[in-house]
């Protein structure tokens, strides 16, 4: 029994009439009547008593003319929704982003996006790296805004945005005047930090290990608006992206690090050897015609 059998089922209980039945649904009655009888081998039982003008449902056949209308209804209302899924124009976006974008470069891209497909939804996970990855790998997300950049032999990148690191400071710190400073005059000072397993952790804990010294952390967070204002109160000082925190007010101040190459690169990423949803394709072509932006 197929679900086509069950919607040629409820034509003729609603017919009670083989040939007009037939005649509605563009088939051959034979057809019809074959149709009929892997419905009711299905179920084990007649669904119609046999009349001389026609056929009329049995009570069992009432039984499941009820739950063929709802099986049928729920299957067209599941195909009605795959199809809007993968309309272009009106399609979900399985995407998910860092925390530490969440103030700053996802809203720019979603909102020039929406410009161009404002009927476009978006089903976002925001997450640190690993859990991420994480639902690249198991289909959660179709698309990440991510760093660092993930495993290439598995995950497709494509370059956003390369962020100056600075050493971060309280307001009136000693090193708050310098117009860049080396890591290595904070090694005495406590410092604020991610938590353990956030890809800018790695970043922040390797360039002290480069620097000479392990920090001593006052607190761990799990974003970076958080850290920043914590080096505005003068918990500590910070290891941050420029312009990491947009609009922010906690009077922290930014110190280029000197003689420090690292740059903290953020990119679109997606799984290689799957196709995205056409909506999501979308997003993805939309993303990558943006020009690359330097802090």
């Amino acid at each position: 029994m197929h679900v086509e059998d069950l919607r040629w089922f409820v034509v003729l209980a609603e017919t009670e009439h083989l040939t007009e039945a037939a005649a509605a649904l563009g088939t051959s009655q034979p057809n019809l009547s074959r149709s009929l009888q892997r419905v009711e081998r299905a179920f084990g039982v007649p669904l119609f008593e046999r009349e001389r003008r026609g056929v009329r449902l049995n009570p069992y056949g009432r039984l499941v003319l009820e739950a063929a209308r709802a099986s049928t209804a729920a299957v067209d209302l599941s195909q009605r929704r795959i199809d809007a899924l993968l309309d272009p124009d009106s399609g979900t976006v399985r995407l998910a982003f860092l925390h530490s974008v969440a103030t700053t470069l996802m809203p720019d891209l979603l909102k020039a996006f929406r410009a161009v497909a404002p009927h476009v939804e978006f089903e976002l996970r925001q997450e640190p790296a690993h859990d991420i990855v994480q639902d690249l790998e198991s289909g959660e997300a179709e698309i990440a805004i991510i760093a660092p950049r993930p495993d290439p032999e598995r995950f497709g990148w494509h370059l956003l945005e390369r962020q100056r690191v600075c050493l971060y400071v309280p307001p009136g710190h000693p090193l708050a005047s310098r117009r860049q400073v080396e890591l290595e005059a904070a090694r005495d000072e406590a410092f604020v930090g991610l938590q353990p397993g956030f890809g800018f952790r790695r970043v922040t804990d390797r360039l002290c290990r480069e620097a000479g010294f392990s920090p001593q952390l006052a607190f761990e967070a799990t974003d970076l608006a958080t850290i920043d204002s914590m080096v505005g109160a003068g918990l500590g000082v910070a290891i941050l992206p420029a312009g990491a925190v947009r609009g922010s007010d906690s009077g922290a101040v930014s110190v280029p690090l000197a003689g420090v190459r690292a740059r903290r690169e953020i990119g679109i990423s997606w799984r290689l050897g799957t196709p995205l949803t056409p909506a999501a394709e979308r997003f993805r072509t939309f993303v990558r015609s943006r020009p690359v932006t330097a802090t």
